[in-house]
């Protein structure tokens, strides 16, 4: 099993990118015919959800709009903080529009919840995500992701835009944290 070395821990591939390419295509095809003659307004969340973001928005061909948005819930640890904050928001009026968030993973589901209400506030028609990877077992969120790629166990993952401590975005599978004995 291929192992990689971030920073100081080893990981463990746990998603190649072969199997990644054919869930986004998947997603694709569903958001394709959920969404057809809408037009929706594709919202990912900076950083972790730029490549599957990237690589979904290829994919679709319901015409969406793209904007970015920055959150954090994370602190320099690999547990979320619990805690999240909006450092860069929408620069676009989403008014009767329906956004798609697109996250790398739902961990607690507190990001989307608290930017699923900051949507609402500002009126959007319809506010769904579409996350990769869902964590379930971590999951104290209001609102459940509605599009999810894979259901994984609660372990620690980096590549394919995630991250441990700003590293391992570039891997192109999805490795999880080989635990020490």
């Amino acid at each position: 099993m291929k192992t990689v070395r971030v920073r100081d821990k080893d990981f463990r591939l746990f998603l190649t990118p072969q199997q990644i390419e054919g869930r986004v295509q998947e997603l694709a095809k569903l958001l394709n015919q959920e969404y057809a003659g809408k037009r929706p307004i594709l919202l990912p969340i900076l950083n972790g959800a730029f490549l599957f973001a990237a690589d979904l928005i290829r994919r679709l061909e319901v015409q969406p709009e793209l904007q970015f948005i920055r959150v954090s819930s994370y602190g320099k640890s690999m547990q979320s903080s619990g805690k999240v904050e909006l450092l860069v928001g929408l620069d676009i009026d989403i008014e009767d529009r329906h956004v798609l968030i697109v996250e790398d993973i739902v961990d607690t589901g507190l990001t989307f919840d608290y930017v699923k209400e900051y949507l609402l506030q500002k009126k959007a028609a319809s506010v769904e995500i579409v996350s990769l990877l869902f964590k379930e077992a971590n999951f104290k969120g209001k609102n459940l992701p509605r599009y999810v790629g894979y259901n994984i166990p609660p372990a620690f993952v980096v590549g394919y835009g995630l991250d441990y401590a700003q590293s391992g975005r570039e891997l192109d599978g999805i490795y999880t944290v080989v635990e020490e004995a």
